[in-house]
This record gives structure tokens, C-alpha cells and sequence, in this order.
């Protein structure tokens, strides 16, 4: 069940994950109905006071991308030198159209981008560590910095890099929450249904933005 999302306060920080063009509609990697987080994000940024981004940001050839293996196909899944992954469409190649952030997408005041899956050998889902879950981006030690203590999560898609990113700020001791009206999900061979359990299993709650309210 959706828990309404809770009064924001000024140490919180709203976690914005991959709205970039080939993650919506149209895009190399779509996630069905991606767009429609935009304007729900949007409306939620005026409402933090702390904003960061993340932004995948792959080389060409990654070794995540199905054209880098011979007679694979994309959603196939391989053994790299990192345990399982999922081989993806090539897609957010650095410096293209579709690793832009979407249009529309408003939000002036983020105060950091986290750029991941630049490794050419590694991908990386979440926001705090790459896929060989050893390789940290440094995010927790800014947010300690800067004194934030609660995340909210929002952003595409939420069966992969939000599931991962909530996951990992949760073992990092924030308190994290997950936007589910302001996240849209891939659902790849039960993704969906696989990161719901996940998150209620670690005590991360999915919240509805409706009736939000601030203290």
C-alpha cells in the first residue's frame, strides 16, 4: 500500500534518478510512460530545499550495451567480470541527444549532477555505488556534508536504478522513502514486482504525493 508522503523538511533532499530523453518515450531505452514523471517532479522540486540529479552517462561501446557482445540481444543477461548483468540497447551515450535530460524537465536550484555508468567495463544503477558494488560515487559523504539526513526518491526507472539507489542510500543509514507517483518502472521478467518486495523487506516505503504538506 502508498503511505502519503510525509511534511518535508529543510534536511531532506529530493533524489532525482535518469529522467533523460532515451529513458521516455521515443528513447533509445523507453521506459513505458517515463514523460509522466516530469510534471510530477517539477512540482515537487519548489517544495526541497536541496535537489541533486543523476545522469547515465555511458562511452560509446560500454560493455553493458548488447551491440558489445557478438550475437547477443538486448534484455539478454551475461556474466561480466562483476557477477549478472543485463545487456540494455545502447543508450545515455555520453555527449547525445538522448543522454540529455528531458526537456522539460525544471529544475533550477539541483545543486549536484552524478554522472554514472561513465566505466566503460561497469555498469551502474545506483546513485551511490556502480554495479561492481565496490566503486563509490561519493555521494554519501556529500550528503553528510551538506547535513541530509531523509532522501525522497523519484525519477526512472523505478525497478532498476531508483530500486538500486533506494537500496543503497538505505545501507548508507539515511532514512529514504520512495515517490512511486513521481517514479515509473521498466518491468523486465517481474522487475516490478521483484523491486517492490525489496524495498518493503529493507522498511523503504513507497509514498503518494497526494495531500503533501509541508510543516
Amino acid at each position: 500500500m502508498t503511505e502519503r508522503l510525509p511534511a518535508i523538511r529543510d534536511t531532506d533532499l529530493l533524489l532525482v534518478v535518469d529522467v533523460q530523453n532515451d529513458f521516455c518515450p521515443g528513447g533509445a531505452l523507453a521506459v513505458p510512460r517515463g514523460d509522466e514523471v516530469v510534471p510530477v517532479i517539477n512540482w515537487l522540486g519548489p517544495m526541497f530545499r536541496h535537489v541533486v540529479l543523476t545522469q547515465d552517462w555511458h562511452p560509446a561501446g560500454h560493455r553493458s550495451f548488447a551491440s558489445s557482445h557478438a550475437g547477443k540481444k538486448p534484455f539478454e543477461q551475461v556474466e561480466l567480470s562483476y557477477g549478472a548483468q543485463v545487456l540494455w540497447p545502447d543508450h545515455c551515450v555520453q555527449g547525445s541527444a538522448g543522454a540529455a535530460f528531458h526537456r522539460n524537465l525544471d529544475l533550477p536550484h539541483a545543486e549536484l549532477i552524478i554522472r554514472k555508468g561513465f566505466d566503460p567495463a561497469i555498469d551502474s544503477y545506483s546513485a551511490f555505488r556502480e554495479n561492481d558494488r565496490r566503486t563509490r560515487t561519493g555521494l554519501a559523504g556529500y550528503l553528510r556534508e551538506r547535513g541530509i539526513n531523509r532522501l525522497l526518491i523519484a525519477g526512472l526507472a523505478l525497478d532498476f536504478c531508483v530500486r538500486y539507489s533506494a537500496e543503497d542510500a538505505k545501507a548508507e543509514d539515511f532514512e529514504v522513502l520512495v515517490i512511486e507517483d513521481a517514479c515509473r518502472g521498466i518491468d523486465l521478467a517481474g522487475s516490478m514486482a521483484a523491486a517492490r518486495e525489496s524495498l518493503s523487506s529493507l522498511g523503504i516505503p513507497l509514498v503518494s504525493i497526494e495531500r503533501l504538506r509541508r510543516p
